[in-house]
């Protein structure tokens, strides 16, 4: 039992988790150059923005007395922008980083007046980032993190921590979510069915337990529909094959799109997303 409050014990369990599929599908989702393309088909629908719980996680904040005017918070993998604007509303002046300039093409296109002179937009690696040369060594009140890639790794993870002198907000996949395309290519591609458990954020919760923060945590059940044509999904499926697999191009490129045009519909593709996932909020001082 002792284990469980142990640091370097969960270290080396999330370590374990490169053994599995779902470390190489990480990989798949780990490039700029996979979210550039993925950037045009997210947020198209109500029920995808909803499923994002922006209300619920402005309120689980502000009773954590994480949101307030005037705070500096930094956004790592900010995506599209819709928690860093929504913040911003809030009267927080937001740092939003991404390493995908087809994100921030997107968040750009979001930011109204009103809220513009409080968001600085960074095109930046969090892994390669150095916080001591940017000098943001406890700079911001919220550090958060929402199913961002950034915080992959321990190392990652810690330096999320170091740059924050009041709080931390992390999300992330907390069971087994369905690929519906992604599951099918993955078989005809690598071989086998595809075992994918993302459930990485409970080592970042239980580390958390380790070094003596309590976090509050909360859970969500997402669903929602993607409506792309055939040219964007497949544009998504060769980013992230590109990157799991040794199949050469032209092999990838025949079989997604032999796969898509068989079951797209008047040359679009429809996704079923559902998933699981944990929000984690807990204070530094």
């Amino acid at each position: 039992m002792e284990n469980i409050f142990n640091k370097e014990f969960w270290i080396k369990e999330w370590g374990n988790d490169k053994k599995g599929d779902t470390y190489s599908v990480h990989k798949g989702f780990s490039t700029p150059e996979y979210w550039d393309k993925a950037a045009s088909t997210y947020n198209l629908n109500e029920t995808e923005v909803r499923n994002r719980r922006l209300e619920k996680t402005i309120d689980f904040l502000k009773q954590s007395n994480l949101l307030f005017d005037g705070m500096q918070v930094l956004d790592i993998g900010c995506g599209t922008g819709m928690h860093a604007i929504e913040m911003a509303r809030h009267g927080a002046k937001v740092t939003a980083l991404d390493f995908s300039n087809g994100m921030l093409k997107r968040f750009r296109q979001d930011i109204t007046p009103e809220v513009e002179k409080n968001i600085t937009l960074l095109c930046e690696d969090w892994h390669q980032l150095d916080i001591k040369e940017k000098g943001w060594g406890k700079k911001f009140d919220l550090v958060i993190a929402f199913m961002s890639p950034g915080v992959a790794t321990p190392e990652s993870f810690f330096k999320m921590m170091r740059c924050s002198k009041k709080g931390c907000a992390m999300r992330g996949w907390a069971a087994k979510r369905n690929h519906p395309v992604l599951s099918v290519l993955w078989e005809k591609i690598v071989g086998t069915p595809l075992t994918d458990k993302p459930q990485s954020i409970f080592y970042k919760i239980n580390l958390i337990f380790s070094m003596g923060f309590f976090p509050e945590i909360t859970f969500d059940t997402i669903q929602w529909e993607q409506n792309v044509t055939i040219q964007e999904e497949f544009d998504n499926q060769m980013a992230f094959f590109q990157k799991v697999s040794d199949t050469s191009d032209d092999e990838l490129k025949n079989i997604i799109l032999s796969y898509l045009r068989d079951i797209s519909k008047n040359n679009r593709i429809v996704r079923q997303h559902k998933g699981y996932t944990a929000t984690a909020v807990w204070t530094i001082d």
